[in-house]
């Protein structure tokens, strides 16, 4: 395929994963600004967004045994475009879900709730993989979107624990690996007290 075709592809390829995070950041805003105009609690804290570049994504097709061709993404690969959304308090997670998928244009494809069941390391999250139309000149496309959902103290872990792999490539010492797993737990058991704090100054109003 000549380069400048190849080029303009994958331009607007990547646009339209853009576009599709636009949209569900839209979506977004308005269902927390909505919820707390309603209930007096926004519960969304706030909001990360991405669209992987170019050399991820054939680093990512060549590690899953796929030929390095930006055009198999779309088919292949779930977290092309990703959005992360941090709420204050678990319940909030799953409120956030929940309105997501009473969104008549949004379609749940996948969940992997790891609040619910944490990986070996601690780590907890909601993942959702959704699909949303993106409606351009010519056409409607429905792209699919990664959607990490976790609360404060889940973010902060979580970053602290990829600053950590990255800063020692993938090869942490063990101690530290140790200090992760028990401050996951940390953090699970702080998660847990402030949403009793939270419930009871609901009742209390």
């Amino acid at each position: 395929m000549d380069v400048g075709v190849a080029d303009d592809l994958l331009r607007r390829s990547l646009v339209v994963h853009k576009f599709a995070v636009d949209e569900l950041m839209t979506k977004l805003r308005i269902l927390g600004e909505e919820f707390d105009l309603v209930h007096r609690h926004d519960p969304i804290e706030h909001v990360t967004h991405r669209v992987k570049r170019p050399d991820a994504i054939l680093d990512k097709l060549r590690r899953k045994g796929l030929p390095a061709d930006l055009s198999l993404a779309a088919d292949h690969l779930d977290d092309v475009a990703g959005v992360r959304v941090v709420c204050p308090f678990v319940s909030d997670v799953y409120r956030v879900r929940d309105m997501l998928a009473r969104q008549s244009d949004v379609e749940i494809l996948k969940t992997k709730d790891y609040i619910a069941r944490p990986k070996p390391n601690g780590y907890r999250s909601l993942h959702l993989i959704v699909r949303i139309p993106v409606f351009l000149s010519d056409r409607v496309e429905h792209v699919k979107v990664e959607v990490q959902l976790r609360t404060i103290a889940m973010d902060f872990w979580a970053t602290l624990e990829h600053k950590l792999y990255y800063k020692y490539d993938d090869q942490v010492p063990a101690g530290f690996v140790d200090e992760l797993t028990t401050t996951a737990a940390m953090a699970a058991e702080l998660d847990a007290r402030m949403e009793a704090l939270h419930l009871a100054v609901q009742r209390d109003d």
